[in-house]
């Protein structure tokens, strides 16, 4: 069955259907990976965005359910160059094309991604249309203002877990610090549990309209942050909830949107990224030791350092390719925010060691 693409620029690009057969609206972004698609395509992030994977051959590993980064799948679409059929894999368990049916979810191959990805890059991220119809003439005109009118909504209440959980540390006790961790979900990645039940770390997880107050009172002995999806701006209530913990003693470690939101609760201003950061090679500068780390990003928006209160936070981490800001730390307070992901999933593992850094902090 024929698919087609469609930008609100007008452009079109025609392929295979693939998944859902469907017709949906969202925006599109590009993910620069080459392999871990399952767990880009379960990233609570992705919520109102259609998914372009830069790498040309998806699919051959299949897909193993273990490495899932939450309980479905969050992106609108999926777009491929060439889709493996038949993966080669002793831990496959099914196939991309079954799960994109299993979650309705449509997808499209057979385009010239790299044409796309270039384009996205040359004008900007923006709106598109995946379907199966063949537009043309007034038809394709009002598709295209359809498309130009979408508009993200309620990322972060779609993402976002909807009850208080409890996951516990390792159970071997010379792992365990006896330390317990709230991690506000505003769209949590697993892997940022695992990571730090794997220091040890008890971890109670809190849905986003969760209040400050009553996170104080569960006497946590680290606040976690967490990433998720949309327009930081669009979070006003949870703003003023993480305004209420910045004002405590408590430790705080914040990763992508909790970074973003850390810093909208005390006066600086964010801004979206023309294409975003999508991938797992993203270099990243350590401002005080010159350390370079590669990262795992997933980000269409980033800080204004312009309009950072250099009497609240510093620059702790610089983007080595566009200078873009990668993390603050605060003045006078336990709190270290990081724009890209140190518990990775995709993507490579150097920064891992923020999370001992954050059990630092905790320990005084």
């Amino acid at each position: 069955m024929n698919s087609y693409l469609i930008l609100e620029d007008g452009t079109i690009y025609e392929g295979t259907s693939i998944g859902a057969a469907k017709e949906v609206i969202s925006e599109i972004v590009f993910n620069t990976s080459m392999t871990g698609y399952l767990e880009v395509m379960t990233d609570p992030s992705y919520v109102g965005q259609a998914i372009c994977m830069t790498y040309p051959l998806i699919g051959n590993y299949g897909i193993c359910f273990e490495d899932m980064e939450s309980r479905g799948l969050w992106l609108d679409a999926f777009i491929v160059r060439e889709l493996s059929e038949i993966p080669s894999n002793w831990r496959s368990e099914n196939t991309i094309q079954n799960l994109l049916k299993q979650y309705a979810i449509p997808g499209i191959a057979g385009i010239d991604t790299r044409a796309l990805t270039k384009h996205l890059r040359d004008k900007g991220t923006m709106n598109g249309m995946l379907t199966n119809k063949h537009y043309e003439g007034d038809e394709l005109k009002e598709a295209l203002e359809r498309i130009k009118k979408y508009k993200i909504k309620d990322a972060v209440k779609i993402a976002t877990e909807k009850n208080v959980e409890l996951f516990p540390a390792n159970d071997d006790d010379h792992l365990k610090s006896h330390k317990k961790v709230a991690l506000l979900d505003l769209g949590a990645k697993r892997n940022i549990i695992r990571s730090l039940n794997n220091k040890g770390l008890d971890v109670v997880c809190y849905p986003s309209d969760a209040k400050a107050e009553d996170i104080i009172a569960d006497n946590p002995d680290g606040i976690m942050l967490s990433n998720g999806p949309g327009d930081p701006k669009d979070n006003e209530d949870v703003i003023k909830e993480i305004k209420k913990l910045y004002d405590t003693d408590i430790p705080i470690f914040a990763i992508c949107l909790g970074h973003q939101l850390m810093a909208l609760a005390t006066g600086a201003d964010t801004y979206k990224l023309k294409f975003g950061h999508r991938g797992g090679n993203h270099p990243v500068k350590d401002v005080e030791t010159g350390r370079v780390y590669i990262t795992s990003q997933n980000h269409g928006y980033a800080v204004d350092m312009n309009t950072v209160n250099p009497e609240v936070a510093v620059e702790a981490y610089k983007n080595v390719n566009d200078g873009t800001n990668e993390g603050l730390k605060y003045i006078g307070k336990n709190i270290v925010t990081v724009q890209f992901h140190p518990e990775a999933s995709p993507g490579p593992k150097d920064s891992e060691i923020l999370f001992d850094k954050f059990i630092e902090m905790m320990e005084g």
